[in-house]
C-alpha cells in the first residue's frame, strides 16, 4: 500500500462538498488528487475551491488514471453502478454517495463486484438520520427494555405539499432510479434495530403528476411518489407502519415508535443531531425524557472510517454493500407492490 492514499472524486455534489472532501484532506496520508463533475468549468471550480491539483473530462477517465488508489462518488444514484463496476475493475476502493443504486438488480451487481475482489475496500455513505441515538436505542432493545417487539411507527413528513416546486432530481426517475423521498435513509436507520422486513405491502400517491424541468425547459412527467405508506413485517412477527409523506402538512415526526411486550420507546428527531428519547414500562404512569449518554451515541465518521478500512485498521460497519442491497430490496418491494397491489416478501433474490 502506498504511504498516501490518493483520492480520485466523481461527482462533488453537496454531501461530497460538505463533508467527504474537507473530512478526507484532514486525515494524514490521504490526498485529493481529482476530481471530475458533470462540466469541465465545475469541476475547475471545485478543484480550485479546494486545492485539487487535476481535473479530468470523463469519469471514465479519472477511473483508468493510474495515479488514483481509491475513487469517491458524489453523483447522482443514476452512475453509482456504472463508476462503481469500473472502479473496482481498474483496482479502486469506492465510497460512493447514498442510496447505493437506481434498483436492487444494480445494487447486487455492485455486491457481486464487490466480492469478487475482497481486498478492496467498498462502502456506502450511511443514513445519518438517527445517528445521535442509534447506539442507545440498540442498547435498550438488547437490554429488553420493551420485552418482545410487538410494533413500529414510523412517520417522516416534509411539510406542505408544494405544486409549484421544479423538477428536483429526487423526483427524477431517470436519475434516482426507484428511490422515494427520505425512504431509504430511515429505512436502513431502523433496520439497524429491527433488522430487515420480510414483506411489505405499499401504497403510493403522485400529488402533482407534471413539474417544469428547468434543465431542460421542459414540463415533465413524474413517476416518483409524493406520499408512500408501509405494511411491514419484520422477522419476529412484529407488523411496522411506515409513513413517508411531502404532502402532510402538520404530520408530526420524524419519529419512531416501537412497542413491546413490556414498553415502549419513542425517538423524535427534532434536528438532524437533536434526538428526543422518552420510554415507559409496564406499570409507569406515562412516559419520561431517557438521557442519551455522550458514549451511546454515534458520530459522523464515514471517511475515517473508509480511509483506517483501506489501511486495514478496522471493517466497513455504515454502510456495507451487502446492508445496501437490504434496503434497496425494499425500496423495489415497495414500488412492485404499490404497482401490483400485492404483498411483495424479501429478500428479491
Amino acid at each position: 500500500m502506498p504511504d498516501t492514499i490518493r483520492i480520485g472524486v466523481v461527482g462533488a455534489g453537496a454531501n461530497t462538498r460538505r463533508h467527504h472532501i474537507p473530512n478526507l484532506k484532514k486525515i494524514e496520508g490521504v490526498e485529493i488528487a481529482s476530481v471530475v463533475n458533470r462540466s469541465r468549468a465545475s469541476s475547475e471550480k471545485v478543484a480550485k475551491e479546494f486545492g485539487i491539483p487535476r481535473v479530468h473530462d470523463t469519469w471514465q477517465d479519472l477511473v483508468s488514471d493510474n495515479g488514483i488508489d481509491a475513487v469517491v462518488i458524489g453523483t447522482w444514484p443514476y452512475l453509482h453502478c456504472p463508476v462503481t463496476l469500473a472502479a473496482l475493475a481498474a483496482g479502486k476502493h469506492v465510497l460512493t454517495e447514498a442510496r447505493i443504486a437506481m434498483n436492487a438488480a444494480e445494487a447486487r451487481q455492485m455486491l457481486a463486484a464487490s466480492r469478487v475482489r475482497p481486498h478492496l475496500v467498498t462502502q456506502v455513505v450511511p443514513g445519518p438520520a438517527t445517528f445521535a441515538a442509534d447506539p442507545m436505542v440498540m442498547h435498550l432493545l438488547a437490554d429488553g427494555y420493551i420485552g418482545e417487539l410487538q410494533s413500529m411507527d414510523l412517520r417522516v413528513p416534509a411539510g406542505f405539499l408544494n405544486r409549484d416546486a421544479p423538477l428536483h432530481w429526487r423526483m427524477n426517475r431517470d436519475y434516482s432510479g426507484l428511490n422515494i423521498l427520505s425512504m431509504g435513509i430511515w429505512y436502513e436507520c431502523i433496520s439497524r434495530w429491527v433488522g430487515p422486513a420480510t414483506a411489505v405491502m405499499a401504497r403510493t400517491r403522485v400529488a402533482v403528476p407534471y413539474r417544469m424541468d428547468q434543465e431542460r425547459g421542459e414540463r415533465r412527467s413524474i413517476a416518483v411518489p409524493d406520499h408512500v405508506e408501509v405494511l411491514a413485517d419484520l422477522a419476529n412477527g412484529a407488523i411496522a407502519r411506515l409513513h413517508w409523506s411531502s404532502v402532510a402538512g402538520f404530520m408530526p415526526g420524524p419519529e419512531v415508535s416501537l412497542y413491546g411486550s413490556e414498553g415502549t420507546l419513542r425517538l423524535e428527531m427534532r434536528g438532524r443531531d437533536n434526538a428526543f428519547l422518552s420510554g415507559g414500562r409496564r406499570g409507569d404512569k406515562e412516559m419520561a425524557q431517557i438521557a442519551i449518554p455522550e458514549e451511546k451515541t454515534y458520530r459522523w465518521r464515514v471517511e475515517e472510517e473508509f480511509i483506517s478500512a483501506i489501511r486495514g485498521k478496522e471493517p466497513i460497519r455504515r454502510t456495507s454493500f451487502l446492508d445496501a442491497v437490504n434496503y434497496m430490496d425494499f425500496t423495489e418491494a415497495v414500488h412492485i407492490s404499490s404497482r401490483e397491489g400485492r404483498r411483495v416478501y424479501l429478500p428479491l433474490a
